[in-house]
């Protein structure tokens, strides 16, 4: 048996393990290509953790994407239960079971099915999953849960022969097996049997803090394969499944010395006449109301006057007020919006975790492929979550623009009783490429206020060291030269560490 055993198990000419890719987004990215093929994986997790939704996306991706049909034996829900369960997804379970792509089957196990005594076995289940197998030449399977198929035996001799025996007959049909549990006290599973003979253990976990539900998966274990260690943020939403994996954050983006124009001439002339670079990123701080967004959109406009699509994340502002607001200082959004240069999404970060703030702005990238993404401000993440995991996400952000080639500005509010007035970059300035400041000064001092601008750093291209004068008119930004008597306010002197 052992013999055939290795024979039935498929390798690839180098000896490797084959994989099953599951075509979930970013879970092929951390297992190095999929699940085992042909061998067993178990699903382990607790109640709304995702174990079944990630059964069944398994399945129909591996019908739509890559031609296997699958079958998915239920212990616990009915067919039409199924369906009810990935109607809010665009996941055609039904559409797929009448094609005879994916097969569906019931089983009740009543408690005068199971005898004790030696004499309960699996052969009606063998005989069902067997047929169902043969039937559509199913390539996947699916147990949904071992659990409920193993409650009512206490025989821990039976319940381990069982077990081991079903394994083993699903290795000899040659199929790529998910069987999901339920995540036991001290073990993956009440049994704990399972996860000692399984050749691909998944954790899934749902957790709540601060009111918000945060999904996450890591993979326990993996016989043959390298895999991700961590913990990895998963989500779950209308497309089913999707892994954000933080093995995606690397720094293999190409160079470029190409530059693009800030949208304001005179703030060109800083850079040594030429603008960002393009592909790079930009953080522009400051205290409210010293003309963050106004520079953000400024770019803005410049980029879609020459035709490229730009992506813009409000986190404070509607699509409408952005657009209403931005129209008194001479920036028609509005007219870019309906030519579909411009895609305004507006979101309270407090109503969703950082995950699917994340996952969001993947999608949109890959789906409205803009050559700039302006995120304003980057600071409204602060309190949804540690500082580590904020850090986390925008290292992501930052890596999924690089990595695409596109241009990114960030803005960030720091707050008027502050320390030092160029704070605010949430710990992430070291991968900052352009680091923009705007504070508020008093033009003969307690008289008028002013704005002024200067550039902290800027990576690979020559930049002014002096401190301009911002002006905010009805047709545009402007900068010029600062006037010698202008100076910090007494209270602005005091946060930046001069002596009172």
């Amino acid at each position: 048996m052992a013999k055939s055993l290795k024979n039935a198990i498929p390798s690839s000419n180098n000896g490797r393990l084959q994989k099953c890719p599951t075509g979930i987004k970013g879970f092929d990215e951390i297992t190095e290509g999929g699940l085992p093929r042909s061998r067993i994986t178990l699903i382990s997790g607790g109640t709304g953790s995702g174990k079944t939704l990630l059964g069944i996306d398994f399945l129909v991706n591996g019908v739509i994407q890559y031609k296997e049909p699958g079958v998915f034996m239920s212990f616990e829900e009915t067919e039409d239960e199924l369906f009810q369960d990935v109607a809010s997804l665009n996941l055609d379970l039904r559409a797929l079971v009448l094609k005879k792509e994916i097969h569906l089957e019931h089983v009740i196990l009543d408690r005068v099915d199971i005898h004790e005594k030696g004499e309960f076995n699996l052969e009606g289940i063998f005989i069902r999953l067997d047929l169902a197998i043969e039937t559509i030449g199913a390539k996947r399977v699916v147990l949904d849960s071992i659990e409920s198929l193993f409650a009512g035996i206490t025989d821990v001799g039976i319940l381990r022969l069982e077990i081991k025996r079903l394994f083993r007959w699903l290795k000899q049909k040659q199929v790529t097996a998910v069987v999901t549990g339920e995540q036991g006290q001290n073990s993956f599973t009440h049994h704990g049997l399972e996860e000692f003979i399984s050749d691909c253990i998944i954790l899934l976990d749902n957790r709540i803090r601060q009111q918000v539900s945060t999904r996450r998966i890591r993979i326990i274990k993996y016989r043959g394969s390298n895999h991700g260690t961590n913990e990895y943020p998963f989500v779950i939403d209308k497309d089913g499944l999707s892994v954000i994996p933080i093995t995606s954050a690397g720094l293999d983006h190409a160079g470029t010395a190409e530059k693009v124009s800030t949208g304001i001439r005179s703030l060109d002339k800083l850079f040594a006449g030429e603008g960002y670079t393009r592909g790079s990123t930009v953080l522009i701080s400051g205290t409210a109301g010293t003309g963050k967004t106004s520079i953000a959109t400024a770019f803005v406009d410049e980029c879609c006057r020459m035709g490229e699509r730009c992506l813009y994340l409000s986190y404070e502002e509607s699509p409408g007020q952005l657009i209403q607001n931005m129209s008194s200082i001479n920036f028609d959004l509005e007219n870019w919006s309906q030519e579909g240069l411009l895609k305004i999404v507006s979101t309270r970060p407090a109503f969703f975790g950082l995950e699917t703030h994340l996952l969001d702005l993947y999608k949109l990238l890959a789906e409205f492929k803009p050559k700039s993404v302006v995120i304003d401000p980057i600071s409204s993440l602060i309190g949804q979550a540690e500082t580590t995991e904020i850090q986390s996400m925008l290292t992501r952000m930052i890596d999924a623009l690089k990595s695409r080639g596109i241009t990114g500005i960030f803005t960030s509010l720091v707050s008027s009783a502050a320390p030092n007035d160029t704070s605010g970059e949430i710990g992430v300035s070291s991968l900052i490429d352009t680091w923009i400041v705007v504070r508020e000064l008093e033009e003969d001092e307690g008289k008028r206020r002013i704005r002024g601008l200067y550039i902290v750093k800027s990576r690979g291209t020559g930049h002014s060291n002096d401190v301009q004068k911002l002006t905010i008119r009805d047709d545009g930004l402007h900068l010029q030269p600062m006037q010698a008597d202008a100076t910090a306010s007494a209270k602005q002197k005091t946060r930046i560490g001069s002596p009172p």
